[in-house]
């Protein structure tokens, strides 16, 4: 029977397309299983901000009367003052059938054709400051919390459609099995005690509204000439921060001031998808034992943001900042951290990180086609 690719309305359909990606994943062992209200809010314009900044349009894919595939296109309002004419696709879920996975590229290139766009680059859920990239290498382990995961078919397949890189984005891991390497420890020591107007403190939960505030200055600032960069609003940073809450821990995050001014900051997260795993997507019926329970037993952490502002990236302050996490995570008897996504042309930083001992064991691509 031939493939039937459908706009679908959000958020009415949005369980239909939710529901694909549990029968595509449902035997592999290492997927991560997201929580169903947490993607049906993601997945609702009222209450994602982000759908105020760009134009989305989601697909699912039917194939002998059952949804076998999904894909977005997204046209982002503020990217199109970086890059004007490139949209993105996203959500790109599909069965081992060309078939499918063509028609669904098709209908989301389609779209971005008819805005206007002239080049398609994905997959971005939606954009940059969302789960982006396809993992190219590495299928026999889990995914990080907040990193994507997809069966080990996709790249051939993405190929085999005509998609190319644009970009890779990899993961380092270092493993936590002794002390800070001497050459960091003793450059992070010199660093301050030469510099005594700077100070690092942990994050206070207690001024929660205040420490966004800061982090957002910093974050839309030190990233503001990053790749695919696409500064958040307000709106969106909060609605953001209020979904990372319960996942931060104090211990693993920092603020860097000189002089009391915050200059720089790291947000290190536990790996909330050893607890999450267990949910299979839903809190009922057992899930909420497993988030209650679970928290104690998390072993990994994830260095998801680490940002200093351009006016004082002539500084060493990621040294610092490296040790005070790797004491933390030393404290807290972590096996290991993932430091990710990093640029494969962010240089600096991956030298930072290869001093440490941190090694690349992921790779994540993202495509681009001109349409």
């Amino acid at each position: 029977m031939a493939v039937d690719v459908r706009p679908i309305e959000l958020p009415k359909d949005v369980s239909t397309f939710i529901e694909v990606w549990f029968d595509l994943y449902r035997d592999n062992p290492h997927w991560v299983a997201p929580l169903r209200f947490e993607r049906k809010e993601f997945l609702n314009p009222a209450r994602n901000p982000y759908f105020k900044l760009g134009k989305v349009q989601c697909f699912v894919a039917w194939k002998d009367g059952k949804a076998v595939g999904t894909i977005s296109a997204t046209v982002d309002f503020k990217y199109q003052d970086v890059e004007k004419g490139v949209g993105f696709f996203g959500f790109f879920e599909f069965p081992d059938d060309e078939e499918v996975a063509r028609a669904l590229l098709d209908a989301a290139l389609a779209f971005l054709r008819q805005e206007g766009m002239h080049t398609a680059r994905g997959p971005f859920n939606f954009n940059t400051n969302h789960e982006c990239g396809l993992l190219v290498d590495a299928f026999d382990s889990d995914p990080l919390v907040l990193m994507t995961y997809n069966l080990p078919y996709y790249p051939a397949m993405y190929e085999r459609l005509g998609l190319a890189k644009a970009k890779d984005l990899y993961a380092y891991w270092i493993a936590n099995d002794g002390p800070a390497p001497e050459r960091i420890q003793k450059l992070s020591d010199r660093f301050l005690q030469k510099h005594p107007e700077i100070s690092i403190r942990n994050i206070d939960m207690k001024r929660w509204a205040d420490e966004v505030r800061l982090a957002k200055e910093i974050y839309n600032d030190a990233w503001a000439d990053n790749w695919g960069f696409v500064r958040l609003t307000d709106e969106e940073f909060d609605k953001v921060a209020a979904g990372l809450k319960p996942m931060v821990d104090p211990r693993y995050c920092f603020v860097v001031e000189i002089h009391g001014k915050p200059v720089a900051f790291s947000l290190t997260l536990p790996d909330f998808n050893q607890v999450v795993k267990p949910m299979k997507g839903s809190i009922f019926p057992f899930g909420w034992w497993y988030y209650l329970t679970m928290p104690k037993k998390v072993d990994r952490i994830r260095v998801f943001v680490l940002g200093v502002r351009q006016a004082f990236q002539y500084l060493p302050l990621g040294a610092p900042l490296y040790v005070k996490t790797w004491e933390a995570g030393r404290a807290a008897n972590v096996v290991g951290a993932e430091c990710s996504w990093i640029l494969e042309d962010n240089v600096r930083m991956r030298g930072a990180l290869e001093k440490m001992g941190a090694v690349i064991y992921k790779t994540y691509r993202i495509y681009g086609q001109a349409l």
